[in-house]
Protein backbone atom coordinates (compact mmCIF):
# COMPACT_ATOMS: atom_id res chain seq x y z
CA UNK A 1 0.00 0.00 0.00
CA UNK A 2 1.52 3.31 -1.07
CA UNK A 3 1.53 6.12 1.51
CA UNK A 4 1.13 9.78 0.52
CA UNK A 5 2.48 12.61 2.68
CA UNK A 6 -0.37 14.98 1.87
CA UNK A 7 -0.99 16.85 5.14
CA UNK A 8 1.91 19.30 4.91
CA UNK A 9 1.33 23.05 4.92
CA UNK A 10 4.89 24.31 5.49
CA UNK A 11 6.30 21.98 2.84
CA UNK A 12 5.23 21.85 -0.81
CA UNK A 13 6.63 20.02 -3.82
CA UNK A 14 6.09 22.83 -6.31
CA UNK A 15 7.29 21.10 -9.48
CA UNK A 16 9.50 18.34 -10.84
CA UNK A 17 11.39 17.86 -14.08
CA UNK A 18 14.74 17.39 -15.81
CA UNK A 19 16.21 15.44 -12.92
CA UNK A 20 15.27 18.09 -10.32
CA UNK A 21 12.59 18.82 -7.74
CA UNK A 22 11.48 22.29 -6.64
CA UNK A 23 10.42 22.46 -3.00
CA UNK A 24 9.00 25.11 -0.70
CA UNK A 25 10.20 24.79 2.89
CA UNK A 26 8.18 27.45 4.72
CA UNK A 27 9.00 30.64 2.81
CA UNK A 28 12.23 29.31 1.26
CA UNK A 29 12.29 27.55 -2.12
CA UNK A 30 15.06 25.07 -2.91
CA UNK A 31 15.89 23.12 -6.05
CA UNK A 32 17.49 19.69 -5.56
CA UNK A 33 18.42 16.75 -7.79
CA UNK A 34 16.29 13.63 -7.91
CA UNK A 35 17.37 10.75 -10.16
CA UNK A 36 13.82 9.44 -10.58
CA UNK A 37 12.55 12.65 -12.21
CA UNK A 38 13.02 11.67 -15.86
CA UNK A 39 10.27 13.89 -17.32
CA UNK A 40 10.14 17.55 -18.33
CA UNK A 41 9.37 20.45 -16.00
CA UNK A 42 5.69 21.34 -15.96
CA UNK A 43 5.96 25.06 -15.13
CA UNK A 44 9.40 26.56 -15.94
CA UNK A 45 8.34 29.94 -14.52
CA UNK A 46 8.01 28.46 -11.02
CA UNK A 47 11.70 27.61 -10.95
CA UNK A 48 12.64 31.30 -10.90
CA UNK A 49 11.38 31.36 -7.30
CA UNK A 50 14.32 29.23 -6.09
CA UNK A 51 16.48 30.76 -3.38
CA UNK A 52 19.17 28.11 -3.90
CA UNK A 53 19.95 25.03 -5.97
CA UNK A 54 22.10 22.00 -5.27
CA UNK A 55 24.14 21.12 -8.35
CA UNK A 56 25.96 17.86 -8.74
CA UNK A 57 29.61 17.83 -9.84
CA UNK A 58 30.84 15.66 -12.69
CA UNK A 59 33.68 14.55 -10.41
CA UNK A 60 31.25 13.48 -7.70
CA UNK A 61 29.43 15.23 -4.88
CA UNK A 62 28.16 18.74 -5.49
CA UNK A 63 27.44 22.07 -3.82
CA UNK A 64 24.73 24.62 -3.17
CA UNK A 65 24.42 27.69 -5.40
CA UNK A 66 22.61 30.65 -3.81
CA UNK A 67 20.45 33.07 -5.82
CA UNK A 68 18.69 35.02 -3.05
CA UNK A 69 19.47 35.85 0.56
CA UNK A 70 17.77 33.78 3.25
CA UNK A 71 18.59 32.54 6.78
CA UNK A 72 21.16 29.78 7.07
CA UNK A 73 18.63 27.74 9.04
CA UNK A 74 14.94 28.20 9.74
CA UNK A 75 12.00 26.33 11.23
CA UNK A 76 8.97 24.68 9.69
CA UNK A 77 5.94 23.04 11.30
CA UNK A 78 4.04 19.86 10.62
CA UNK A 79 0.70 21.16 11.78
CA UNK A 80 -1.20 17.89 11.64
CA UNK A 81 0.72 16.63 14.68
CA UNK A 82 2.04 19.93 16.05
CA UNK A 83 5.70 19.15 15.30
CA UNK A 84 8.51 21.58 14.46
CA UNK A 85 11.81 21.04 12.69
CA UNK A 86 15.00 22.91 11.81
CA UNK A 87 15.73 23.15 8.09
CA UNK A 88 19.24 23.86 6.81
CA UNK A 89 20.92 23.26 3.42
CA UNK A 90 23.63 20.69 4.15
CA UNK A 91 26.03 18.45 2.24
CA UNK A 92 24.88 15.83 -0.23
CA UNK A 93 21.75 17.95 -1.03
CA UNK A 94 20.22 17.27 2.39
CA UNK A 95 18.01 19.72 4.28
CA UNK A 96 17.75 17.92 7.62
CA UNK A 97 14.33 16.38 7.00
CA UNK A 98 12.67 13.80 4.74
CA UNK A 99 9.14 15.21 4.24
CA UNK A 100 7.78 11.99 2.74
CA UNK A 101 8.27 10.33 6.14
CA UNK A 102 5.31 12.33 7.47
CA UNK A 103 3.10 9.58 6.06
CA UNK A 104 4.78 7.13 8.46
CA UNK A 105 4.65 9.59 11.37
CA UNK A 106 0.87 9.69 11.05
CA UNK A 107 0.16 5.99 11.55
CA UNK A 108 2.89 5.54 14.18
CA UNK A 109 1.47 8.48 16.13
CA UNK A 110 -2.02 6.95 16.09
CA UNK A 111 -0.71 3.56 17.19
CA UNK A 112 1.26 5.02 20.10
CA UNK A 113 -1.59 7.32 21.18
CA UNK A 114 -4.01 4.40 21.30
CA UNK A 115 -1.62 2.44 23.52
CA UNK A 116 -0.92 5.46 25.75
CA UNK A 117 -4.63 6.17 26.19
CA UNK A 118 -5.11 2.52 27.19
CA UNK A 119 -2.63 3.04 30.02
CA UNK A 120 0.61 1.73 28.46
CA UNK A 121 3.54 3.98 27.59
CA UNK A 122 5.24 2.34 24.58
CA UNK A 123 9.01 2.20 24.26
CA UNK A 124 10.30 2.94 20.76
CA UNK A 125 13.79 2.43 19.32
CA UNK A 126 14.74 4.71 16.41
CA UNK A 127 17.85 3.32 14.69
CA UNK A 128 19.84 5.40 12.18
CA UNK A 129 17.65 8.16 13.64
CA UNK A 130 19.21 11.05 11.65
CA UNK A 131 17.72 14.39 12.80
CA UNK A 132 14.84 12.78 14.62
CA UNK A 133 11.69 13.28 12.56
CA UNK A 134 10.27 9.96 13.77
CA UNK A 135 11.67 10.52 17.26
CA UNK A 136 9.76 13.81 17.57
CA UNK A 137 6.53 12.23 16.28
CA UNK A 138 6.75 9.24 18.62
CA UNK A 139 7.64 11.39 21.64
CA UNK A 140 4.72 13.71 20.88
CA UNK A 141 2.39 10.70 20.81
CA UNK A 142 3.50 9.65 24.29
CA UNK A 143 6.25 7.08 23.71
CA UNK A 144 9.57 6.80 25.55
CA UNK A 145 12.08 6.94 22.70
CA UNK A 146 15.67 5.76 22.30
CA UNK A 147 17.29 7.67 19.42
CA UNK A 148 20.45 6.11 17.96
CA UNK A 149 22.77 7.51 15.30
CA UNK A 150 26.51 7.21 14.75
CA UNK A 151 26.87 10.92 13.87
CA UNK A 152 27.07 13.18 16.92
CA UNK A 153 25.87 16.20 14.92
CA UNK A 154 22.70 14.40 13.85
CA UNK A 155 21.93 13.35 17.41
CA UNK A 156 22.41 16.95 18.53
CA UNK A 157 19.98 18.13 15.84
CA UNK A 158 17.46 15.49 16.93
CA UNK A 159 17.59 16.86 20.46
CA UNK A 160 17.11 20.39 19.09
CA UNK A 161 14.05 19.28 17.10
CA UNK A 162 12.53 17.60 20.15
CA UNK A 163 13.02 20.75 22.22
CA UNK A 164 11.79 22.99 19.39
CA UNK A 165 8.56 20.99 19.36
CA UNK A 166 8.07 21.69 23.06
CA UNK A 167 8.84 18.09 24.05
CA UNK A 168 11.98 18.64 26.09
CA UNK A 169 10.32 17.08 29.12
CA UNK A 170 9.54 13.81 27.33
CA UNK A 171 11.56 10.64 27.90
CA UNK A 172 14.09 10.51 25.06
CA UNK A 173 17.50 8.82 25.25
CA UNK A 174 20.04 10.19 22.76
CA UNK A 175 22.71 7.63 21.87
CA UNK A 176 25.74 8.30 19.65
CA UNK A 177 26.69 4.78 18.61
CA UNK A 178 26.94 2.26 15.80
CA UNK A 179 23.40 0.89 15.39
CA UNK A 180 24.53 -2.69 14.78
CA UNK A 181 26.67 -2.82 17.92
CA UNK A 182 23.97 -1.08 19.96
CA UNK A 183 21.38 -3.67 18.93
CA UNK A 184 23.74 -6.51 19.84
CA UNK A 185 24.26 -5.01 23.32
CA UNK A 186 20.52 -4.47 23.84
CA UNK A 187 19.91 -8.14 23.02
CA UNK A 188 22.46 -9.17 25.65
CA UNK A 189 20.78 -6.83 28.15
CA UNK A 190 17.41 -8.41 27.47
CA UNK A 191 15.82 -5.08 26.47
CA UNK A 192 12.48 -5.04 24.68
CA UNK A 193 10.77 -2.32 22.62
CA UNK A 194 7.17 -1.97 21.51
CA UNK A 195 8.21 -0.21 18.31
CA UNK A 196 11.36 -0.19 16.20
CA UNK A 197 12.16 2.18 13.32
CA UNK A 198 15.13 1.77 11.02
CA UNK A 199 16.55 3.20 7.80
CA UNK A 200 19.79 1.26 7.28
CA UNK A 201 22.29 2.55 4.68
CA UNK A 202 22.89 0.83 1.36
CA UNK A 203 26.61 0.65 2.10
CA UNK A 204 28.85 1.65 4.94
CA UNK A 205 31.86 0.93 7.12
CA UNK A 206 31.80 0.35 10.84
CA UNK A 207 34.18 2.01 13.31
CA UNK A 208 36.55 -0.97 13.08
CA UNK A 209 36.44 -1.20 9.29
CA UNK A 210 33.51 -3.61 9.06
CA UNK A 211 31.80 -3.47 5.68
CA UNK A 212 28.01 -3.25 5.51
CA UNK A 213 26.16 -4.11 2.29
CA UNK A 214 22.39 -3.93 2.37
CA UNK A 215 21.83 -6.95 0.13
CA UNK A 216 24.21 -9.09 2.18
CA UNK A 217 23.50 -7.96 5.73
CA UNK A 218 19.95 -6.62 5.96
CA UNK A 219 18.14 -9.88 6.70
CA UNK A 220 20.52 -10.76 9.53
CA UNK A 221 20.24 -7.30 11.07
CA UNK A 222 16.42 -7.29 10.90
CA UNK A 223 16.41 -10.73 12.52
CA UNK A 224 18.44 -9.30 15.41
CA UNK A 225 16.05 -6.35 15.72
CA UNK A 226 13.11 -8.76 15.87
CA UNK A 227 14.60 -10.15 19.09
CA UNK A 228 14.15 -6.71 20.66
CA UNK A 229 10.40 -6.58 20.00
CA UNK A 230 8.09 -7.03 22.96
CA UNK A 231 5.56 -9.85 23.00
CA UNK A 232 2.81 -7.38 22.06
CA UNK A 233 4.57 -5.06 19.61
CA UNK A 234 3.00 -2.02 18.03
CA UNK A 235 5.20 -1.91 14.94
CA UNK A 236 8.52 -2.42 13.23
CA UNK A 237 9.13 0.03 10.38
CA UNK A 238 11.85 -0.63 7.79
CA UNK A 239 12.52 2.28 5.42
CA UNK A 240 14.60 1.98 2.27
CA UNK A 241 16.09 4.61 -0.02
CA UNK A 242 18.11 2.12 -2.06
CA UNK A 243 17.22 2.59 -5.73
CA UNK A 244 15.84 -0.55 -7.32
CA UNK A 245 15.12 -2.23 -3.98
CA UNK A 246 11.45 -3.26 -4.16
CA UNK A 247 9.27 -2.76 -1.07
CA UNK A 248 8.12 -6.35 -1.56
CA UNK A 249 11.69 -7.46 -0.86
CA UNK A 250 11.79 -5.64 2.47
CA UNK A 251 8.33 -6.92 3.39
CA UNK A 252 9.52 -10.46 2.62
CA UNK A 253 12.44 -9.94 4.99
CA UNK A 254 10.05 -8.91 7.77
CA UNK A 255 7.90 -11.96 7.16
CA UNK A 256 10.84 -14.37 7.02
CA UNK A 257 12.54 -13.05 10.17
CA UNK A 258 9.43 -12.84 12.35
CA UNK A 259 10.07 -14.80 15.59
CA UNK A 260 7.87 -17.79 16.23
CA UNK A 261 6.63 -16.18 19.45
CA UNK A 262 4.99 -13.42 17.36
CA UNK A 263 3.38 -15.69 14.76
CA UNK A 264 -0.25 -14.73 14.22
CA UNK A 265 0.12 -11.52 16.20
CA UNK A 266 1.18 -9.26 13.34
CA UNK A 267 0.15 -8.06 9.91
CA UNK A 268 2.45 -6.79 7.17
CA UNK A 269 2.33 -4.14 4.49
CA UNK A 270 4.69 -2.33 2.15
CA UNK A 271 4.74 0.25 -0.60
CA UNK A 272 6.23 3.47 -1.89
CA UNK A 273 6.38 6.74 0.03
CA UNK A 274 4.95 9.47 -2.20
CA UNK A 275 4.92 13.25 -2.28
CA UNK A 276 2.09 14.92 -4.21
CA UNK A 277 3.15 17.49 -6.80
CA UNK A 278 1.50 20.86 -6.18
CA UNK A 279 -1.42 22.05 -8.30
CA UNK A 280 0.70 25.15 -8.96
CA UNK A 281 2.68 23.08 -11.44
CA UNK A 282 -0.44 22.56 -13.50
CA UNK A 283 -0.07 18.80 -12.98
CA UNK A 284 -1.55 17.87 -9.62
CA UNK A 285 -2.25 14.34 -10.82
CA UNK A 286 1.32 13.05 -10.38
CA UNK A 287 3.34 11.90 -7.38
CA UNK A 288 7.07 11.67 -6.72
CA UNK A 289 8.23 8.35 -5.22
CA UNK A 290 10.71 9.01 -2.38
CA UNK A 291 11.87 5.66 -1.11
CA UNK A 292 9.77 2.83 0.23
CA UNK A 293 8.69 1.24 3.47
CA UNK A 294 7.76 -2.15 4.88
CA UNK A 295 5.95 -2.42 8.18
CA UNK A 296 5.01 -5.04 10.71
CA UNK A 297 2.03 -3.98 12.77
CA UNK A 298 0.92 -5.74 15.91
CA UNK A 299 -2.66 -6.88 16.23
CA UNK A 300 -4.43 -4.73 18.81
CA UNK A 301 -7.18 -7.17 19.77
Amino acid sequence: MNLIAEKWQDYELLDTGDGMKLERWGDIVLSRPDPQVIWDKSSPALWKRAHAEYARSESGGGKWHYFKEFPGRWNISYGSLGLKFIIEPMGFKHTGLFPEQAANWEWMYRSIRAAAEAGHRPEVLNLFGYTGGATVACAAAGAAVCHVDAAKGMVTRARENVELSGLGDRTVRYIVDDAFKFVAREIRRGRKYDGIIMDPPSYGRGPSGEIWKLEDNLAGFVKNCMELLSDKPLFLLLNSYTTGFSPVVTENILRLTLPERLAGRCTFESGDLLLPVSARSGRSDIYLPCGSYAALRGNTD
